[in-house]
C-alpha cells in the first residue's frame, strides 16, 4: 500500500483506508487464530486450577480485552503475541468493571464465567457493544440463580451480574447462538447438577471441544439439524491447544481471490469444522475455485484462484454466526443473477446493523441490494461477463467486518487511467478487534511493499 492511499491517519490507526483494484493477489497468508477458540481458551484455562498453555492466540484486541478481564478476575496469564500460558482456578468478582471493547463473544461469554462468582461483575464496552442486547444471555443465566441488570429491555451493556451458587438448567436457545450456548456451558461448569443446551441448528461446537479436553463431563448428540450438549458439572484441568487459523478471516482471502483476475492465493492452517465452513459450500455453488487440502482432522489449506460466480439461496442455516454474509453479499454482488441471503435478521444486532450496511455497501459498488423482512436480496453486476464494481466511499460503522468486506470489493474495483479507482473505508482502525495486520497481508499478496500507514 502506497501512502497516498491511505486517506487519512491519526496517533498510528489508519482512519480511513483506500483499497485500490486492479492488482492480483498472489502467495500464501495465514490468517490470525481463530478468535471464537481464542477466547474460549482464555476463559476455560481461567476456570481450570493450574497452568494451561495456548498457542495460536488471535493478536486481536478483542481477544485481548477478554485476556485483561480474566487477569482482572483472578487468572494469571504470562506471555506475549500467539503464545501465553493461563494459570487459573481460583476466581473473583473484579473490583472494577470489565470493559470489553467491542468483543460481543467476550461479554457473553464472561458473563456465564462471572454468574458463579460471589458478588457483583459489571461489564461494558464501547458505544457499538453497548447498543447491542444481551437478553439471549440474561434470561438463561437468571434461570440457574444469577442476577442480571442491563439497560433497557434488551438489557444492554453496562450489564451487572450478581453471581454464587447456580443450579444446572435444560435450555433451548430461541435463536441459533454459540454465544448463548457457550455462556450457559460456563456457568454451568461450577452448577449444582447437569445443565444441558438444545441446539434445533448447530453452534460452532469450540465450547463443549475444549470442555472436554480441559476433562469436563461433556456430551454432545445429534438431533436433526441441531444438537443436544450436555454437561455435569465439576472441575477442569489444564490443558494445551494450538489455535488453527480463522476461518471467518480467511473467507475474505477467498473471495477476494475469486474475483480478482489473475489471482493465485492459498490460505494456510485454516480450522474447517462443518459448523465454520458453510461459506465454502456457498462459494462452491456459486462457481468458485477452491480446493481444500486438508492438514488434519479439522486443519486445512485453502487453495483459491479466479472464478466467474453465478447466483444462489443462502439459508442462514448454512452460515449460523452469520460471520461471513458481508463478505458473500460482495461475491453475490460480483455474480450474474440473483443471490438470496434467507433469515438474516440477527445480522441487524450485531456490531452495527450489518443488514443494513451491507444492503449498502452492495448498492455503493452498484449491484442491487433489497432487504425484504429478514432476507437480504442481491442482484450482481457480473464482473466475469463484462460488469463491474463502481469505486466507492464506505463507512464501516465501527465494524471490522464491513471494513474489510468493504476492501475485498475495492480489491474487485480498478478505477479508470489515472483514476483513484478502488473503495475507500472510513472507520479502518475497527479491524483492530481482529485482524490488525490485514492491510500488511493485503500488501505483500499484491506485490505493494510500500508502507500504508
Amino acid at each position: 500500500m502506497r501512502d497516498e492511499e491511505v486517506v487519512s491517519s491519526a496517533g498510528g490507526k489508519v482512519e480511513t483506508a483506500r483499497i485500490p483494484g486492479g492488482r492480483p493477489l498472489v502467495g500464501a497468508v495465514s490468517v490470525p487464530g481463530d478468535k471464537s477458540i481464542s477466547h474460549r481458551a482464555l476463559l476455560i484455562g481461567a476456570l481450570a486450577p493450574g497452568t494451561s498453555t495456548v498457542s495460536g492466540l488471535s493478536d486481536g484486541d478483542d481477544v485481548a480485552r477478554t485476556r485483561t478481564a480474566v487477569e482482572a478476575l483472578g487468572a494469571r496469564v504470562a506471555g506475549e503475541g500467539g503464545s501465553v500460558a493461563v494459570t487459573g482456578g481460583a476466581l473473583h468478582a473484579p473490583d472494577g468493571t470489565l470493559d470489553l471493547g467491542n468483543s460481543g463473544t467476550g461479554l457473553r461469554l464472561l458473563m456465564g464465567v462471572v454468574a458463579g462468582l460471589a458478588g457483583s461483575t459489571t461489564l461494558t464496552g464501547d458505544a457499538s457493544l453497548r447498543s447491542r442486547p444481551m437478553d439471549r444471555v440474561a434470561q438463561p443465566l437468571a434461570l440457574m440463580g444469577a442476577a442480571v441488570t442491563g439497560a433497557g429491555d434488551r438489557c444492554q451493556p453496562p450489564v451487572t451480574v450478581v453471581g454464587g451458587p447456580l443450579v444446572g438448567i435444560e435450555y433451548t436457545p430461541p435463536v441459533a447462538s454459540a454465544q448463548v450456548k457457550s455462556a450457559v456451558l460456563l456457568a454451568g461448569v461450577g452448577a449444582r447438577g447437569v445443565t444441558v443446551v438444545r441446539e434445533p441448528v448447530a453452534t460452532r461446537a469450540h465450547t463443549e471441544e475444549l470442555l472436554a479436553l480441559a476433562g469436563a463431563d461433556v456430551t454432545v448428540e445429534r438431533s436433526g439439524g441441531g444438537t443436544v450438549v450436555t454437561l455435569r458439572s465439576g472441575t477442569l484441568r489444564p490443558f494445551a491447544i494450538v489455535v488453527p487459523g480463522d476461518p471467518s478471516q480467511a473467507a475474505f482471502w477467498v473471495v477476494a481471490a475469486t474475483l480478482v483476475p489473475g489471482s493465485e492465493v492459498t490460505v494456510t492452517g485454516v480450522h474447517v469444522s462443518p459448523e465454520r465452513t458453510g461459506f465454502l459450500g456457498v462459494l462452491a455453488r456459486m462457481g468458485a475455485r477452491v480446493s481444500v487440502e486438508r492438514r488434519g482432522p479439522a486443519l486445512a489449506d485453502l487453495h483459491v484462484a479466479p472464478a466467474p460466480l453465478v447466483g444462489t439461496d443462502v439459508p442462514a442455516s448454512e452460515v449460523p454466526s452469520l460471520d461471513e454474509v458481508p463478505v458473500l453479499a460482495v461475491a453475490a454482488a460480483a455474480a450474474s443473477g440473483r443471490t438470496r441471503f434467507a433469515d438474516v435478521g440477527e445480522l441487524r444486532v450485531k456490531e452495527s446493523d450489518r443488514l443494513a450496511a451491507t444492503a449498502a455497501l452492495v448498492e455503493a459498488l452498484g449491484a442491487g441490494a433489497t432487504v425484504e423482512g429478514d432476507d437480504l436480496v442481491v442482484d450482481g453486476v457480473d464482473l466475469g461477463g463484462g460488469g463491474a464494481f463502481r469505486p466507492a466511499w464506505v463507512d464501516a460503522g465501527l465494524d471490522h467486518r464491513m471494513a474489510m468486506a468493504a476492501a475485498v470489493a475495492g480489491m474487485a474495483t480498478p478505477g479508470p487511467v489515472g483514476g483513484p479507482g478502488g473503495v475507500a473505508v472510513a472507520g479502518w482502525d475497527a479491524v483492530a478487534t481482529s485482524y490488525p495486520s490485514f492491510l500488511d497481508d493485503l500488501a505483500r499478496l499484491a506485490g505493494d511493499v510500500g508502507d500504508h500507514r
